[in-house]
């Protein structure tokens, strides 16, 4: 069944959906009317004789220059394809869906003077599995992701490469084999498509989703780790994070207690350790962890709104002033603004940088510690049975080192740069894209060090026997021991970390512990939960 929208007010969870399980999407039928009105007004401005801009003059630069009504159509066309010129391995298909969701969406708002069938042809591609071929690099994220989303508009016009049944053809061949002709667009239309910050938004969008769950996978090794190194809970009592106040803070600290709850090895050395505060990595997992749950949140928050935006120029205005001054029509105006400009975007693509960063820092100190006798209290060194002649996991720990070091280079902001384009008519631009597209790389790589704190901490828990940790971490335990077996002598372990990178990123392991243990990723307190 059809995933039905409407623009404007799509949540989170319905833009989870959209990218975790590419549903089928349609628009609600009642947004169509408004959609045809602006787009009368467009028509109505193509024949007239005032300037407006993308309408009837050239684009940017040349606004200057008169377009005369019979070359509308062309100049829509030649938009579209003079602007393919993007470079660079191609976006992953199920986020160019979610990109084309969300021009259907910011379309649907009835502002972007498109005519219905504009949106039919979106719909029609993504219930029929058409994947648009967009290259991932050559937007700078303003005036529009114009290059990204050239390519996507290029097949609805039958040019361009598509995706169709795993196979990559031509934008016409696609269109053929799903019964639809190209279509033939109108005044504005291709602007409308290409102007927008739907690229930069649906590859922040997967950066925040991928990086809530290896956020909640940080909180199921970090708990292994806690336990492994036989370190204290106290700190994560709920007094200390109330006084602070910080709702990640809180949530972290709840879901290690949660997680830890009934393990015999805490309960163990509740009385006589000679150990009186534990480091940081462990201690300070509430602040830290939670911090970056903050960052995400007010990310996603940030995307919920942007998801939901008209984002193309120039947009047409129904001001309703009925009933003032006895007026009874509402003007309309086409107006010239910047709301393709994407700073927020790459504020938000920013923010979850940092957050992914610091999971990925804090987990790393944590396998350090794991793996040095000097601070694992008891286990053996890098967590060999017979260190010496083995090498255990000393290794692993280095690429967790590497991957951790990629990340922070990574996290340095891209919005606080900008280059003149277009003449300079583009003077400040977002860098929103490239922001957003760091965001897979960066999740790639946390996901690898969580999995390598997987695989040290459980291996830390086998030496704890016949202590056994708590009932949600056996569960996880589980889990990773079906795919992983412990290290008793050196093999090839390169396997072993991608099958761990792997239970990191597709939520098995949160599953296995209980869901109900984990904080949520909401727009708000009172908003919908994903």
């Amino acid at each position: 069944m059809n995933l039905i929208l409407t623009p404007g007010k799509v949540a989170l969870p319905e833009l989870a959906e959209i990218y975790w399980k590419s549903p089928s999407v349609a628009l609600d039928p009642k947004s169509k009317s408004g959609v045809e009105k602006a787009a009368q007004i467009v028509e109505q401005a193509a024949a007239g004789d005032a300037p407006v801009y993308g309408i009837n003059t050239g684009f940017g630069k040349l606004s200057g220059i008169r377009i005369p009504p019979e070359q509308t159509a062309l100049l829509q066309r030649n938009l579209i394809l003079s602007h393919c010129c993007g470079v660079g391995e191609p976006i992953p298909e199920n986020i160019v869906r979610l990109v084309m969701t969300l021009k259907m969406l910011s379309l649907g708002r009835g502002a972007s003077g498109v005519r219905w069938e504009v949106i039919e042809q979106i719909e029609s591609l993504l219930k029929n599995g058409v994947t648009p071929v967009i290259p991932s690099q050559g937007s700078v994220g303003a005036s529009g992701d114009l290059a990204p989303l050239a390519h996507m508009t290029a097949v609805l016009i039958g040019e361009g490469e598509a995706v169709f049944r795993s196979k990559t053809i031509s934008g016409a061949e696609a269109l053929q084999n799903i019964g639809r002709k190209p279509l033939v667009l109108g005044a504005k239309e291709g602007l409308a498509m290409i102007n927008g910050t739907q690229v930069s938004t649906a590859l922040a969008l997967a950066g925040v989703f991928e990086g809530w769950r290896c956020a909640l996978g940080s909180l199921v090794t970090g708990a292994l780790s806690t336990d492994a190194a036989m370190a204290s809970t106290a700190p994560f009592h709920p007094e200390i994070q109330l006084l602070r106040g910080h709702q990640g803070q809180i949530d972290t600290a709840q879901t290690l207690r949660n997680l830890m709850q009934d393990s015999e090895i805490r309960n163990s050395h509740l009385e006589g350790d000679t150990r009186v505060q534990d480091p940081y990595c462990i201690r300070c997992q509430p602040q830290v962890t939670g911090a970056c749950l903050d960052l995400l949140r007010q990310a996603a928050k940030t995307l919920a709104v942007e998801a939901n935006a008209v984002t193309d120029n120039p947009l047409v205005l129904f001001s309703d002033t009925s009933g003032a001054a006895g007026t009874t029509e509402s003007p309309v105006q086409i107006v010239s603004g910047g709301n393709f400009h994407a700073e927020p975007v790459a504020f938000a693509a920013d923010q979850t940088a940092l957050a992914l960063a610091e999971i990925g820092a804090i987990s790393q100190r944590r396998i350090a510690l794991l793996v040095d006798p000097n601070l694992n209290f008891g286990l053996p060194p890098f967590l060999s049975p017979d260190a010496g002649v083995n090498s255990g996991f000393m290794v692993a720990e280095i690429t967790s080192a590497a991957l951790m070091s990629e990340n922070k280079h990574l996290a340095n902001p891209c919005s606080t740069d900008s280059t003149p384009t277009s003449a300079d008519q583009e003077d400040h631009v977002s860098m929103a894209t490239h922001a957003a597209w760091r965001l897979l790389k960066m999740n790639d790589n946390l996901g690898r060090i969580l999995g390598i704190e997987l695989l040290t901490a459980a291996q830390g828990l086998e030496f704890r026997k016949p202590l056994s940790t708590s009932t949600p971490l056996l569960s996880v335990l589980e889990k990773v021991r079906a795919e992983v077996p412990p290290l008793m002598e050196d093999r090839f372990l390169a396997p072993d970390l991608e099958k761990a990178a792997i239970l990191i990123r597709n939520g098995k392991l949160i599953q296995a512990a209980g869901e109900s243990h984990f904080p949520k990723l909401r727009e708000s307190q009172d908003s919908k939960s994903v």
